[in-house]
């Protein structure tokens, strides 16, 4: 069996550590950027409340940082991942969202269920499963992805409107 090599990267920042002010500033801008894109974007290109999108993910930040002991600053925000099947859903029953925050609720259910599976086994399964190698790429594959439409939606290809309903991961 080949065994799997890792080598030690060396951090900036430990855990414990802070950044100094303008980088934690210019840190921060990045986190309001990100979670602008998803948490504001999703909800509108699915026709759903802004408000419930921005309370929830406040919600789940706090949960969070109160299970990671404050020690990871993260912003929880919506995904993208899930708008082709949250759109399917609404079509199939004309715009009633309820299908869509049914299966929202039991992902969710999902996701406690392996974060506790996770918390019992460890995670070198998942660092040999989805090494860094892996990872990294298909980050940029799902950003690359989205750049078209992006581009489209801000309005910056003359003659293309920007219409914030329309995604190419939607059903025409």
């Amino acid at each position: 069996m080949m065994e799997l090599q890792t080598s030690k990267v060396r951090m900036l920042l430990d855990v414990e550590q802070k950044p100094p002010f303008l980088q934690g500033l210019l840190l921060s801008a990045q986190h309001v950027f990100a979670m602008f894109g998803a948490t504001i974007l999703v909800p509108l290109i699915l026709g759903m409340p802004v408000a419930v999108a921005l309370f929830a993910s406040g919600i789940g930040t706090l949960i969070y940082m109160v299970s990671t002991q404050f020690k990871v600053p993260v912003y929880l925000g919506s995904s993208f991942a899930f708008i082709q099947a949250m759109a399917f859903a609404n079509s199939q029953m004309n715009g009633d969202v309820s299908a869509a925050q049914t299966g929202v609720v039991l992902v969710g259910l999902v996701y406690v269920g392996m974060a506790l599976l996770i918390r019992a086994i460890g995670t070198a399964w998942i660092d040999r499963l989805l090494p860094p190698i892996v990872i990294g790429p298909m980050i940029m594959v799902i950003g690359l992805g989205l750049a078209n439409s992006a581009v489209k939606n801000a309005g910056f290809i003359e003659g293309a409107t920007s219409n914030i309903s329309w995604s190419p991961l939607l059903p025409s």
